[in-house]
């Protein structure tokens, strides 16, 4: 379970039919993440935003096939940080989703994914569930950083909640429409360079 060039792990979903989950986490905060804004000439721009730290962590995947005939996308958001728990959570919850169908993760070698209770739970999942790092110190390999950056740009962009509900509700309503464009998720694959 070493970092594989992806090429091979291509050809392997390819013989195996397997599909490709990429996978990744952020977070957002009540804090809007200011871009661009105007204001009348000769007047400075305010944004008014709640002066809090809270954040709301997320749990994104890619999954497509070897060819990208079609890409999903799964999102799971929660109050505090991503830990092993919250990991576990999530992969029994794409297994559910992928419904048992082979099945090759990618991911980065976050504290969480190498932890003990992780690895021995992916152990026990031969069955269904291969998994490959993705080589260190190249987040733009992960298609799933540009999911991020596509929020961060757009939906998100000087967004303020007036609480983590607000922030999660408008976070759910960005990934639908990422959803509902097929041609977007085809594109952060794309520009990882890997398809």
């Amino acid at each position: 379970m070493g970092a594989l060039p992806l090429a091979a792990d291509q050809k392997k979903a390819r013989q195996t039919k397997s599909l490709l989950i990429f996978l990744d986490e952020s977070g957002f905060s009540e804090r809007p993440s200011v871009r661009r804004t105007w204001a009348p000439r000769g007047r400075t721009p305010i944004l008014v935003a709640p002066f809090n730290w809270k954040r709301l962590s997320a749990i994104a995947s890619l999954i497509t096939t070897s060819t990208v005939r079609h890409v999903g996308l799964c999102l799971r958001l929660q109050p505090g940080t991503v830990k092993q728990p919250q990991i576990l959570a999530y992969l029994k919850a794409l297994r559910r989703h992928v419904r048992g169908r082979r099945t090759i993760l990618l991911w980065d070698r976050l504290p969480a994914h190498r932890g003990a209770q992780v690895q021995t739970w992916i152990a026990n999942q031969v069955s269904w569930l291969t998994m490959e790092y993705l080589p260190p110190y190249a987040p733009e390999l992960n298609p799933v950083e540009y999911f991020w950056s596509h929020l961060s740009r757009t939906d998100m962009a000087q967004f303020v909640g007036e609480d983590l509900e607000a922030v999660r509700r408008q976070a759910r309503r960005a990934a639908q429409r990422v959803r509902h464009r097929p041609d977007l998720g085809k594109a952060f694959l794309k520009h990882s360079g890997l398809f």
